[in-house]
């Protein structure tokens, strides 16, 4: 039996050869970028692992530092507090003076200066002022800081 290259079982040969090289380097180069896939997914994971770790970090020392202002902020309206109840300060709001003002004889000198007319504030209602001031300070600090952390953590990447 002679084999020629037109006997159709040698191209079957052939053919069969060329179709299984091809495919053996299809799976192949398949499985090696399934390969080099994973092994950049790793290195991507890490990468992301890492900024994590550095935002967790600015976020916590943004955290602490918001909570020693909060803590130096409340020091003091703490003592403001005590201050107003005990009477050693007092909160003023200018009034309107009377249109028409009455000097007696007794007052017969002139006042230079400050000729503000103020009336002072009950305790009670100075304890409300301080309480709604403290709110909106305390607000304020928490949008600096959430400012500030954002701007960090937005210039870190």
């Amino acid at each position: 039996m002679m084999l020629s290259l037109f006997n159709p079982w040698v191209i079957l040969g052939i053919v069969l050869t060329v179709l299984s090289s091809f495919s053996a380097g299809y799976y192949s180069g398949k499985q090696n970028e399934y390969e080099h896939q994973q092994i950049e997914i790793a290195r991507l994971n890490e990468q992301s692992r890492e900024a994590e770790q550095r935002l967790g970090e600015v976020a916590q020392t943004y955290a602490e530092t918001l909570r020693k202002s909060n803590d130096v902020a409340k020091a003091k309206e703490t003592k403001l507090r005590a201050d107003i109840a005990t009477g050693e300060r007092k909160l003023f709001i200018p009034v309107k003076a009377p249109a028409c003002s009455v000097l007696t004889p007794a007052d017969t000198t002139v006042t230079s200066g400050n000729t503000e007319t103020r009336a002072e504030l009950d305790s009670g209602v100075a304890q409300a002022l301080v309480d709604l001031t403290s709110r909106g300070d305390q607000a304020i600090r928490s949008l600096n800081a959430c400012i500030d952390q954002y701007e960090k953590m937005r210039g870190s990447k």
